[in-house]
């Protein structure tokens, strides 16, 4: 096998994109099901057997089922948001919000009780809930079949099937790790900006080029730190410039990508329509592909967290703490979140690889892609978080850039049932409208 550092000096472009609120069975739990969970390759895959499931609160199981893409109803399932934050992400791991610490291995029962509770909270205004919806419905998975560009991408290059979320909480938090390494001890989206470097401001100190992309809008990543807030406007664009910068082979060596955060984008956060975030995922890939970059870049394709929905993993304790920072509720850091769906895209990937560290060792999480910046542009860790965390040197394993298409005939799907919140002003938007008010975006 090609010597790792070698392998990462053959990307001359990281691209990242993060979308939101949704776990790894939830998405991709039956990519190789139906062969054994093991890929093409001879490589086992961490999936659904179709065993799983939950207690449904009656003395009885709620099982996993699939969500084909039929159904009205499919590509807006779960049918409503589900809780998400630290306590409800405790509930759903652990059956209790308080844990204590150290946490005991979870057990992962809590979603069916967890959404339970939840249904009964999610009313207009501020919440919609899809038509028939039950708390049964929190254990639908998507088959392959009703995803096919996240799941052409992952059978095509290679899925990581044990990437955690950085903490096991909501959006905010998640989304500092992926851009900083630390959430400075908040665990809320009610923080939304913080005060420490970030690996753009890293990149600049390096002389090494950056962008960040919002979809539709200035990106809200902008407004978050204080070294991306008084950075050049030149490094901050629209989709339609992302695609422009790829087809004139004029990307820098580090893109992050957001998706639009309105509750009719294409962001995929519950209960949006699923089917607009597969729109997206062919675009990117289909905008790196056409461009001269193309044979030197690695896109990587993440959510920032699980959004409450199923998955069967326990997230495994042993984080490193990134910092002396306080956590809220006691927490100390040292577990990860809840396992979401991660798919690496590069001609340098071998078709059907499944990509985790070894057992024993730390499991990838979202400071993996600061750590994969850091060890490609010789740059030092901004936390104790990323300095642990493991590279994705290892998914680069082919020296000739392939040529074949792995979405080759592959339709993007469309939903056919109505958006039950196509008139709600999103959690997002709203952390996007303080960020504007506060003076940190552009209006």
């Amino acid at each position: 096998m090609p010597d790792v550092s070698e392998q990462l000096g053959s990307v001359d472009h990281i691209v990242v994109l993060v979308l939101e609120n949704r776990s790894f069975d939830h998405m991709l739990g039956w990519l190789y099901t139906d062969h054994g969970n093991v890929s093409p390759l001879g490589q086992p895959f961490d999936g659904l057997t179709g065993g799983e499931s939950n207690p449904d609160g009656t003395g009885g199981k709620a099982g996993v089922f699939p969500i084909n893409g039929a159904r009205p109803a499919d590509y807006f399932m779960p049918g409503a948001d589900p809780g998400e934050g630290y306590q409800a992400t405790n509930g759903q791991l652990f059956g209790t919000a308080t844990p204590g610490a150290p946490a005991p291995t979870a057990t992962n029962d809590g979603f069916v009780s967890d959404y339970a509770a939840t249904l009964p909270l999610r009313t207009r205004p501020r919440w919609s809930v899809y038509p028939g919806t039950t708390a049964q419905d929190i254990m639908g998975c998507f088959t392959p079949e009703a995803l096919p560009v996240l799941s052409g991408l992952a059978r095509g290059f290679a899925v990581a099937d044990r990437w955690f979320a950085s903490v096991p909480t909501e959006t905010m938090p998640n989304r500092a790790f992926i851009c900083s390494g630390t959430s400075q001890g908040h665990l809320d989206d009610g923080t939304h900006t913080f005060t420490v470097p970030s690996i753009f401001g890293l990149l600049s100190d390096h002389a090494i080029g950056w962008a960040v992309y919002g979809y539709d809008r200035q990106p809200l990543t902008r407004g978050n730190f204080p070294d991306i807030q008084s950075a050049a406007a030149s490094h901050f664009g629209l989709f339609a410039d992302f695609r422009t910068a790829a087809a004139g082979g004029d990307l820098p060596s580090f893109s992050f990508l957001e998706p639009s955060w309105s509750a009719t984008g294409n962001s995929q956060h519950p209960n949006y329509d699923v089917a607009l975030g597969e729109q997206l995922l062919h675009d990117v890939y289909y905008a790196l592909r056409g461009g001269p970059g193309w044979p030197k870049t690695l896109l990587v394709i993440t959510y920032d967290e699980h959004g409450g929905c199923y998955d069967h993993v326990p997230p495994p304790a042993g984080a490193a703490p990134p910092d002396d920072s306080v956590g809220e509720f006691g927490f100390d850091f040292t577990r990860f979140g809840v396992r979401v769906p991660t798919v690496l895209v590069s001609p340098l990937i071998a078709a059907g690889t499944v990509l985790h560290a070894p057992a024993g060792t730390t499991p990838f999480d979202h400071t993996s892609i600061l750590k994969s910046v850091e060890q490609r542009w010789n740059l030092p860790s901004l936390t104790a978080r990323d300095a642990a965390a493991p590279g994705l040197g290892p998914v680069i394993t082919l020296t000739t850039a392939r040529e074949d298409d792995p979405l080759t005939g592959v339709a993007v799907p469309t939903s056919t049932g109505a958006n039950p919140a196509q008139t709600e002003d999103s959690h997002l938007s709203q952390v996007y409208a303080d960020l504007v008010a506060r003076g940190c975006i552009p209006g």
